[in-house]
């Protein structure tokens, strides 16, 4: 073979020993083990665990559920679930986040929607009630009834999901936009907002509480019904008591 002129002695024999040696096979990687799971993955065990704990605390009671409980029907170890929920008062309060989005209307539902503004009440009382009267809301209830005396944090669980202000600032507004009435100021538009919300879920929720014959599907309808007449009603004599009262 003719030597490279520019080539330095050196370099001939890096290059020599190169050849001479074996070629080194490349590394294989190994699958990596343990570590945090992929996102997916990681979204369905706390799907796992939050069911696993809603069947518990509904079924069993808040006092009665322990987080030992919940890892071992999950699953999973102690050192899972602390991964993922600081203690079971945090556990408790991703439940009922859980359950009021599953009771909610659908995103795409319009819950505004109707002719008239009875239309518009009519129908979200339906939902309203729909959503408290399901198995899952009466369930709930009847826990935070039942244990709040001795568990404070979980009315506060419930309360801090802010459902009721939703529906009331929604009612509110409907009621500035379609009465067009100054005299129904803001502070009272909020009170005739709960009182709604009162008026159509107290007595069928008690009913199917057990305090009571559950209403049926049609009685449910008529309840919402002149439940909406008496609301619009009352709102008129509100706003007419108001200026009474300024004058």
């Amino acid at each position: 073979m003719p030597i490279d002129p520019e080539v330095t002695p050196t370099e001939r024999a890096d290059t020599a020993t190169a050849a001479a040696e074996p070629r080194r096979r490349p590394r294989l990687r190994k699958p990596r083990h343990g570590g945090r799971p992929p996102r997916a993955a990681a979204l369905q065990l706390r799907a796992r665990i939050l069911e696993v704990a809603t069947e518990l605390f509904l079924s069993e009671g808040y006092g009665s559920t322990s987080i030992e409980a919940v890892a071992r029907r999950a699953g999973i170890s102690k050192r899972t679930f602390y991964h993922r929920f600081e203690d079971k008062a945090a556990l408790f309060a991703a439940v009922v986040h859980r359950i009021i989005e599953q009771i909610r209307p659908p995103p795409g539902v319009r819950l505004l929607e109707g002719a008239t503004l009875h239309d518009v009440l009519h129908r979200l009382a339906g939902l309203i009630l729909r959503a408290a009267l399901s198995p899952q809301a009466i369930a709930l209830h009847r826990l935070v009834t039942t244990e709040s005396g001795r568990f404070p944090n979980l009315v506060r669980a419930v309360d801090q999901e802010g459902w009721a202000q939703e529906a009331t600032e929604l009612i509110g507004g409907l009621l500035e936009r379609e009465l067009h009435d100054p005299k129904l100021t803001a502070e009272l538009r909020t009170f005739a907002a709960q009182q709604f919300l009162h008026m159509v879920v107290a007595l069928p929720q008690r009913r199917i509480l057990g305090l009571g014959v559950p209403m049926t599907p049609q009685e449910l309808d008529i309840w919402a019904r002149n439940a909406v007449s008496l609301f619009l009603d009352g709102c008129r004599g509100l706003s007419a008591t108001s200026a009474r009262r300024r004058s």
